[in-house]
């Protein structure tokens, strides 16, 4: 996603030539569509970004000649690298990396607040029945997707694959922050999740020095807004893409001290023998999930939105409304395929007026 940081009006928005005007350093996409954006108060806004975990990471905030933000800015993004050795899937030396290697043959010893996010994990794998799992490393492997060589793995590889994912078989001993793989071969997998957690990490550590007005996003998809006192939030405009028509808008989203995290298959997916295959897998079938083009999650936290929104492409309309009735503080947008090569539908669950649609 992309920023814009003037007021824009109804019109331009939509046809995005406010955006236009500030995309000389947009970032490459990566989940979500490119044709989106954010828009603020007309103040100056100073923008820092970090190349982390793959991607960029940019905050902006408005600048105050009175204080020294940009220096707290600068120590925020250290958290990036700490969440990095903490959760990596590639790097054998984080954190993540020691589990896989170690936990099928011992409880695992690890740091209070990685043993909290674990038990968080657990929690979300059950409240969504499994739509979401961070033991799915083992199918992301098999398709091809750890690699982004997309391939399509025989029935017997994803039988194999199956057999090690579930979080019911992780064994969490909250005594000695220990965690333990029940069958060997497991492994997590937190990078549906991670620019989530490290966007809350920089943000806490922005608080805890002061700044309260911000916008902070990685990859443009996982997008966290502060806009001070809750009765006087200052909001950001989140722009909402359309995942068929790259030069397209479907309206825009207001976020006010919320995250959301969009999921998106079509900047890593391949196609074989005609077929589209995207690279956010059904943890309970082993493949691919199917029906849902695009899926937002608004939540208290980036953690959560990232998480949710994975869950919810997974989950379809109708199991997402359910998830959101029982938690009233997340809130989601699905767009879902409709007839017509470019034609799709919005299913809004506990949207109101936060949400701008160009049809309305």
């Amino acid at each position: 996603m992309d920023f814009m940081t003037r007021n824009a009006n109804r019109r331009e928005f939509l046809k995005g030539k406010a955006a236009m005007e500030t995309l000389s350093d947009a970032i490459p996409p990566d989940a979500a569509a490119e044709n989106s954006g954010y828009r603020a108060s007309e103040s100056p806004t100073v923008h820092v970004t970090r190349r982390a975990m793959a991607t960029e990471f940019e905050l902006r905030f408005p600048d105050d000649p009175q204080k020294n933000l940009t220096e707290l800015a600068l120590e925020s993004f250290a958290e990036l690298e700490k969440v990095e050795e903490l959760l990596s899937f590639f790097r054998p030396t984080s954190e993540v990396g020691r589990i896989n290697l170690l936990a099928d043959k011992q409880p695992v010893e690890v740091e209070p607040e990685l043993f909290e996010l674990l038990e968080l994990a657990v929690r979300l794998c059950q409240e969504t029945g499994g739509a979401w799992d961070m033991t799915a490393a083992p199918l992301w492997q098999i398709w091809g997707f750890a690699k982004r060589k997309g391939r399509i793995p025989t029935a017997a590889e994803i039988e194999e694959a199956m057999r090690l994912v579930g979080s019911q078989m992780v064994e969490l001993d909250a005594a000695r922050n220990t965690i333990f793989f029940a069958r060997p071969g497991m492994k997590l997998n937190f990078g549906s999740l991670g620019k989530g957690y490290a966007i809350d990490r920089c943000a806490a550590r922005l608080l805890e020095g002061g700044m309260t007005n911000f916008l902070l996003h990685g990859g443009k998809s996982s997008i966290l807004a502060r806009g001070g006192e809750e009765k006087s939030c200052v909001p950001f405009y989140v722009g909402l893409p359309h995942p068929l028509c790259s030069n397209r808008r479907l309206g825009e989203i207001r976020l006010c001290n919320k995250a959301l995290g969009t999921s998106n298959s079509r900047f890593q997916s391949f196609r074989h023998e005609g077929k589209l295959y995207g690279h956010i897998l059904d943890p309970r079938t082993g493949k691919p999930a199917e029906g849902v083009l695009s899926a937002t999650a608004l939540a208290p936290t980036a953690t959560l939105a990232d998480a949710l929104s994975t869950a919810f492409y997974v989950l379809g309309p109708e199991k997402s409304r359910e998830h959101c009735d029982k938690h009233p503080e997340i809130s989601a947008l699905l767009i879902i395929p409709a007839a017509g090569k470019s034609n799709c539908e919005i299913e809004r669950i506990g949207l109101g007026s936060e949400v701008f649609l160009a049809s309305e």
